[in-house]
C-alpha cells in the first residue's frame, strides 16, 4: 500500500493521524481521497472504492450530494457564522431544534447542540452532573457504561467508552464510571447458557452493580442501542427491557448514544423505536448531515430541562457552551439532509435494503475463517475466526483483520476492522445491485486471506 509520492511525502511529514499507528503511517503513507460520489470515493490516482463503512459509519445521502453543497453556500453567503450563547439565536439553529424535538422519542424536546458525539456526551456527563447538583443529590454522579462500548474520545466521554485502546497510556477513566458486561452472547455467553439465561445473568450483574455503589450514588446508564465501534453488537432480545427496568427501579437516567445508528440506520429512526427504549437523554450526530458538517445535539427530558433551567436562573447562568453550538452552516446542512431523508424516503429504503444486505451477508457463515454475522438494518460485522467449532481466536488478535482491512482495497472496497471483525454500514443509498458487489468484493478478499494465511502470513 505504500504511495511514494509528494502529497504521501507532505502527509507523513506534518499530520498525527487518528486511530493509525504512526510508525507503520510512515512506512506505508495514507491512501489519498480526492472525490466521492454516491457509495464511492476515488483516490489520487484514479482508483475507486466503494465506501462500506460510509466513511466514518456516517454518509447517509452519499457523497457529492449537491443539495447539501448548495445550503452550505446559501447560509454561507447570508449568515456564514454565529454563535447560540447569552440570547443570541437564528432560524437554522431554531428550526433544527423543532425538528430534533419533533422526531426524538417521547418527551424528549430541548436540544443542545456540539461539534462531535465526543462532545455530546461530555456535555451528557455535565449535564447530568448539573441536574443532580441542581435537584441536591451531589453524590449521584456515577455512570454505567459497558465493554466494548463506544462513547468518543475526550478525556470524560473516553472515560465512559469501553475499549482498552481508548484508555491505555491515557491514564482514563478519569470520570467515575463503572463498565459493566458486553451484549455479545457469542462471545460472552457461557457454555450451555440460552441466549434468555445471558440477557437475565447480565440484568443481575447491573443490579448487583447498583447495589454494591449504592443506587444514590448512580447518575445514568449509557448504551449505544447496537453497539457500533466495538464490533457491531446487536442488543438481545429482552436486553433493553431489562435493563430499563431496573434502572427506573433505582431512579437512574438511561442515556441513548445513538451518534451511529440514528436517523435510519436500523430501517427505523432511531434505534430506540427498534428496540422500544425510552431514553431521559438521546444523543445524535453523524447522518444528521451526513458528515458534510461536523454536528451533534443532545436531546434531553423536560424533567432534565426544568432542572438545569431552574438551576441556571438560581445561579446566574448555565457555563457550558462551544464557540460553534449549533453553528448556522452545519444546521442549515442538516435541515436539507433530513429534507432529503423524507422526501426520498431513505429510511424506508434503508429497512428494505438492510434485509438484502443482512441475507446476503449471512450467506457467508459457511465460509471457514467466519464465525459470527451480525447486525440490523445497513450496519453489520462479519467476525473472523481460527476455528468455527471453538470459536477460537487467533493467535495475534487483530491481525488477520488488518489483513481484511488491507487487501479490501486491492478489491475496491472499504470496511473497518475492529480486531477480527470487519464492519460495514455502507450510505443508505445503496442499491441492491451495489450491495451484491460489495458482498462479491468482500468474497474475494476473504479467499486471499485463506491463501495469505496457508502462506503463513507473509508481510504486507
Amino acid at each position: 500500500m505504500s504511495r511514494p509520492n509528494s502529497t504521501a511525502a507532505r502527509d507523513i511529514a506534518h499530520q498525527l493521524h487518528p486511530y493509525t499507528n504512526a510508525v507503520r503511517h510512515a512506512e506505508i503513507g495514507p491512501i489519498v481521497m480526492e472525490r466521492g460520489e454516491g457509495i464511492y470515493v476515488f483516490d489520487d490516482q484514479g482508483k475507486r472504492y466503494i465506501e462500506g463503512l460510509g466513511g466514518l459509519w456516517s454518509v447517509a445521502v452519499g457523497f457529492g450530494e449537491k443539495r447539501l453543497v448548495e445550503a452550505a453556500a446559501r447560509q454561507m453567503e447570508k449568515l456564514p457564522y454565529y454563535h447560540t450563547f447569552v440570547h443570541k439565536s437564528h432560524l437554522p439553529s431554531i428550526a433544527l431544534a423543532e425538528k430534533l424535538a419533533e422526531m426524538a422519542p417521547d418527551g424528549l424536546s430541548h436540544v443542545f447542540f456540539t461539534n462531535s458525539g465526543s462532545e455530546a456526551n461530555d456535555t451528557v456527563i455535565k449535564l447530568v452532573w448539573y441536574y443532580n447538583n441542581a435537584l441536591g443529590r451531589p453524590a449521584k454522579k456515577k455512570f454505567l457504561a459497558r465493554n466494548q462500548g463506544y462513547h468518543g474520545v475526550t478525556v470524560a466521554a473516553a472515560s465512559l467508552t469501553g475499549l482498552p485502546n481508548n484508555h491505555r497510556d491515557f491514564d482514563l477513566p478519569a470520570i467515575p464510571v463503572r463498565h459493566l458486561t458486553s451484549p455479545h452472547f457469542y462471545r460472552f455467553g457461557q457454555p450451555g447458557e440460552t441466549e434468555a439465561q445471558f440477557v437475565e445473568r447480565l440484568a443481575a450483574e447491573l443490579e448487583s452493580v447498583i447495589q454494591e455503589e449504592g443506587p444514590e450514588t448512580i447518575a445514568a446508564f449509557i448504551g449505544e442501542p447496537l453497539m457500533s465501534a466495538g464490533g457491531v453488537i446487536p442488543a438481545p432480545e429482552g436486553y433493553w427491557q431489562k435493563v430499563q427496568e431496573i434502572c427506573r427501579r433505582y431512579d437512574i437516567l438511561i442515556v441513548a448514544d445513538e451518534v451511529i445508528t440514528g436517523f435510519g440506520r436500523l430501517g427505523t429512526t432511531f434505534a430506540c423505536d427498534y428496540y422500544g427504549i425510552k431514553p431521559d437523554i438521546l444523543v445524535v450526530s453523524k447522518q444528521i448531515t451526513s458528515s458534510y458538517q461536523p454536528l451533534a445535539a443532545v436531546v434531553i427530558s423536560d424533567a432534565i430541562y426544568k432542572a438545569v433551567a431552574d438551576n441556571s436562573g438560581k445561579i446566574g447562568t448555565f457555563g457550558h457552551g462551544y464557540t460553534a453550538s449549533g453553528h448556522p452552516v452545519a444546521t442549515a446542512v442538516a435541515l436539507e439532509n433530513l429534507a432529503i431523508f423524507e422526501e426520498r424516503g431513505l429510511i424506508e429504503h434503508a429497512a428494505a435494503m438492510g434485509r438484502v444486505m443482512q441475507k446476503r451477508l449471512r450467506d457467508l457463515n459457511a465460509h471457514p475463517l467466519v464465525g459470527e454475522v451480525r447486525g440490523v438494518g445497513l450496519i453489520a460485522g462479519v467476525e473472523l475466526v481460527a476455528d468455527k467449532a471453538t470459536k477460537a481466536r487467533f493467535d495475534e488478535p487483530g491481525k488477520v483483520g488488518g489483513y481484511v482491512f488491507a487487501r479490501a482495497h486491492h478489491h475496491g472496497l472499504i470496511v473497518r476492522n475492529i480486531g477480527d471483525t470487519l464492519a460495514f454500514c455502507p450510505p443508505l443509498i445503496i442499491t441492491e445491485s451495489q450491495i451484491e458487489d460489495m458482498v462479491q468484493a468482500f468474497e474475494r478478499t476473504l479467499e486471499d486471506t485463506v491463501q495469505w494465511i496457508a502462506a503463513g502470513q507473509p508481510a504486507y
